[in-house]
């Protein structure tokens, strides 16, 4: 079968799984905390073991591949909100969660109080230099370091970490992300900022440009595996009821 067909089909798949990813972003563009991510693209090479194959067999048995995504760590822009259980990171970092399904990180800082204890807009525990973070009373500050302060009292320290060099994190819903246990280290670059949210990374007017054009490419793709087939019908027809003559 013609290699040119195998060429457009995993483009195809490519693109349209491109587009999901891009798509997603853009649906995020508003999501307070949310990093994009971007699409990473490798290639193979069909051949078969063994057998040598000239350079023009190389160039068009080359297939292009997703080979995966990922995550922009870019800073957000700060939004003040006024909102004194709004926190925002400056700089790298992440606040620390913790659920019944496990460890997560998170830059998307609207917390509030929940039976006596800092939680998320999900409801989760924010999780401290001492564990679970109790507050009782009012009214709540925190510093730039982390340190939340209840009428004057100190009630703990905002745990922030960042992550070895080449840490793969996967995003587990909008906002929350996971990380190999055992790769978070102090963040060293981070400050607090009360009464702020952080926007998300995605620029809307860049994303919807490039949505725009995965998807040129994959009806590109779509068109060009209409011909193939078209050919093969035709070959199928014309051709091979010859041979058999």
């Amino acid at each position: 079968m013609d290699s040119g067909f195998y060429a457009a089909c995993t483009a195809l798949m490519a693109q349209s799984q491109s587009l999901d990813v891009v798509a997603n972003n853009l649906a995020n563009s508003s999501t307070s905390g949310y990093r994009a991510q971007h699409s990473v693209f490798s290639s193979v090479l069909a051949k078969a073991a063994g057998r040598p194959m000239s350079t023009l067999n190389q160039a068009t048995n080359d297939y292009g591949v997703l080979g995966g995504s990922h995550l922009d760590l870019s800073q957000g822009g700060l939004e003040r909100t006024g909102n004194d259980m709004d926190f925002a990171i400056e700089g790298a970092g992440f606040f620390v969660v913790q659920n019944s399904s496990g460890r997560y990180y998170t830059r998307s800082g609207d917390f509030h109080v929940a039976n006596g204890q800092l939680v998320t807009a999900q409801g989760d525990p924010v999780i401290g230099e001492g564990g679970i973070i109790q507050i009782v009373g009012a009214p709540l500050s925190v510093s730039a370091d982390g340190t939340i302060s209840v009428n004057g009292a100190v009630a703990g320290k905002l745990k922030v970490v960042d992550f070895k060099p080449g840490t793969p994190l996967e995003s587990v819903g909008s906002t929350y992300y996971s990380a190999p246990k055992g790769s978070e280290v102090p963040a060293t670059s981070a400050a607090i900022r009360q009464g702020s949210i952080e926007s998300s990374n995605v620029n809307p007017v860049a994303n919807a440009v490039e949505l725009i054009t995965v998807q040129r490419y994959a009806d590109l793709m779509q068109r060009a595996l209409s011909m193939f087939d078209s050919q093969f019908n035709k070959t199928a027809t014309e051709d091979l009821p010859r041979v058999n003559s």
